[in-house]
């Protein structure tokens, strides 16, 4: 039985379908030495390569599905490698042999808060399309007036230079004076959109969280820099609400599961040696 390509390298771990997709159409992936076009089938045999390096196919039932928590703190870059050597959210991430972290959407330098990774392209895929209406939910801090006429119209909808876009729901949640609080969700994930949105009404966005992904929040207690692994009940919530049938393995094993307090101990720990080792990696350089 044949597959198509994009659906096979995402589900082995190697991108999202969109990243393999622009990939095929950069002519990077070659299929039995010949340059693989889109939309390309393949079977169980195919010989592979993307970049020139042979990559593994997957059959579907040796692929598990896993997917991982991370705290982003702001400064760090979502992308793979920084040519001018800043720090990236996969710096901290376990490493991995035959599979790498795919990120579900992306979080801008200046935003923290809950970054999901997969292993599983094809899961990332939908949880970032435009046709699953995934909703993403913000604690954003905001300086300026805001009154109940801007919340309604920010609910309705504005015009960016991309298009029309709209918050599903705005709740103020506390603050003083010009410097207030509010928790947004919306349900694409366009470029900088919960940004753009407050500043097409004139109003500054000074700290930008985001607290949930779909059914997944962002644990309290996770320090920033802290990855938690989701057990296999959480994973097949996410997998459930973008239609992808149950995993039935975890690569966590339920009978050795630590307390959530003794994990994020260890966490912490880890985000400490890991802090550490970068500012002695940057005096030694200097």
């Amino acid at each position: 039985m044949t597959e198509k390509l994009q659906k096979v390298l995402a589900r082995s771990g190697h991108g999202s379908r969109r990243e393999i997709e622009a990939k095929i159409s950069a002519g990077r992936i070659r299929v039995n030495n010949k340059v693989a076009q889109l939309g390309e089938r393949i079977d169980a045999d195919a010989k592979v390569r993307i970049d020139g390096h042979e990559v593994q196919i997957k059959p579907e039932e040796e692929v598990i599905c896993r997917v991982l928590i991370y705290h982003k703190p702001e400064g760090e870059l979502c992308t793979r490698k920084d040519p001018e050597g800043r720090p990236t959210v996969y710096d901290r991430l376990p490493r991995m042999s035959g599979a790498r972290w795919v990120a579900v959407g992306r979080l801008d330098v200046n935003t923290s808060g809950l970054l999901l990774f997969t292993t599983d392209g094809e899961l990332a895929n939908r949880l970032m399309h435009p046709s699953q209406q995934v909703e993403r939910e913000y604690a954003v801090r905001v300086f300026g007036e805001v009154d109940e006429a801007m919340m309604q119209r920010l609910r309705k909808g504005v015009q960016l230079e991309d298009g029309p876009a709209h918050f599903n729901s705005i709740k103020p949640a506390g603050g003083d004076g010009m410097n207030r609080w509010f928790h947004v969700t919306i349900s694409e994930g366009r470029n900088r959109e919960v940004r753009r949105l407050w500043e097409s009404q004139e109003v500054q966005v000074s700290r930008l969280i985001r607290v949930r992904y779909g059914d997944i929040p962002l644990e309290a207690g996770l320090p920033q820099g802290g990855w938690a692994e989701m057990s296999l009940p959480k994973v097949n919530v996410l997998r459930a609400q973008v239609n992808l049938p149950a995993e039935q393995h975890s690569f966590l094993d339920p009978r050795h599961e630590e307390s959530k307090q003794r994990r994020f101990a260890k966490i912490r720990k880890a985000t400490a040696r890991h802090r550490q080792d970068k500012k002695q990696s940057k005096r030694r350089g200097k």
